[in-house]
């Protein structure tokens, strides 16, 4: 790969482009894309690697515990929490409406877990 085209892609802190532009490169010839559709492509891929990173970050900065997922909740466990009502939290609804949340329960009921799946 040419070094100062990768130097300069780092410098310009288009590192995401710079790990994936030999593929496109590749992709590009074998399909014969034009200009503005080997651009978009390498754009895209700049951009979705920025937002993982951002995603990772934001991960990161909560803190949470362990990385829990509704899919790995047990609702058979404990039949009084609604599937249906995890899943509108999951959402993230209540948070563009500005609406509080409050999850009450004794310990061992999976609070934590639910919100740190909700969170993630």
């Amino acid at each position: 790969m040419n070094v100062p085209l990768m130097s300069n892609l780092k410098k310009l802190r288009l590192s995401g482009l710079a790990s994936t532009l030999e593929i496109r490169l590749q992709e590009a010839v074998g399909n014969q894309l034009n200009h503005q559709e080997f651009l978009e492509l390498i754009v895209n891929d700049e951009l979705a690697i920025r937002d993982d990173r951002a995603i990772a970050r934001r991960i990161k900065k909560a803190g949470f515990r362990d990385l829990k997922s509704l899919e790995d909740f047990d609702f058979s466990f404990n039949p009084s929490i609604k599937r249906r009502q995890v899943m509108d939290l999951a959402t993230g609804r209540f948070i563009r409406d500005k609406t509080d949340l409050l999850i009450l329960g004794p310990p061992g009921v999976g609070k934590s877990h639910l919100v740190q799946a909700v969170g993630h």
